[in-house]
Formats: structure tokens, sequence, C-alpha cells
């Protein structure tokens, strides 16, 4: 059992990092010190957004419109401490 609970807390610290990574760099791209326009800042922020859009889109569907302020970050990281605290 603990080599379970090891693995799933693993798992969880990659899609934490994941999502912290996710949320900096759409920062920095609408600050615009970071541009889409350079081949390796894309192909990083479109693997990104093919990664995170799953864990994302259900959340903004029960989220209501926030005029152009996205929560599903913020939401999907309290989601996953919440499974963390279970599982520990």
């Amino acid at each position: 059992m603990n080599d379970i609970q090891q693995i799933a807390l693993l798992l969880i610290g990659v899609v934490r990092f994941f999502i912290i990574v996710h949320f900096i760099m759409s920062w920095l791209i609408n600050f615009q010190v970071l541009n889409i326009r350079q081949p390796f800042v894309y192909q990083v922020w479109s693997g990104l957004n093919r990664l995170m859009e799953p864990i994302y889109a259900p959340i903004r569907r029960i989220l209501p419109p926030m005029g152009g302020l996205d929560l599903s970050p913020l939401v999907a990281l309290i989601g996953i401490e919440v499974l963390r605290i279970l599982i520990i």
C-alpha cells in the first residue's frame, strides 16, 4: 500500500508542477515577456495547453464566467491538494 501511495503522491506532484508552470507561462505571455512566435516557446506552450486542457475543461464548465479571469488553475490546485491530503 505504501508503494501505491508514493506513486500517487509523485503523480500529484508532477501535475501540480505542470499547473504552476502553465500558470506562470500564461502570465509571461500576456505581459509580452515571452513571444509565442518563437518556435521553442510555441512548442512548450502548445504542449502545456494540450496537457492541462483535460484538467481545466470540466472546471471551466462548472465555474461561472468571470470576465476574462480564469480561475480553473486555482481550483485545480486546490482539488489536487485536497486529493494529496486524502492520500496521506
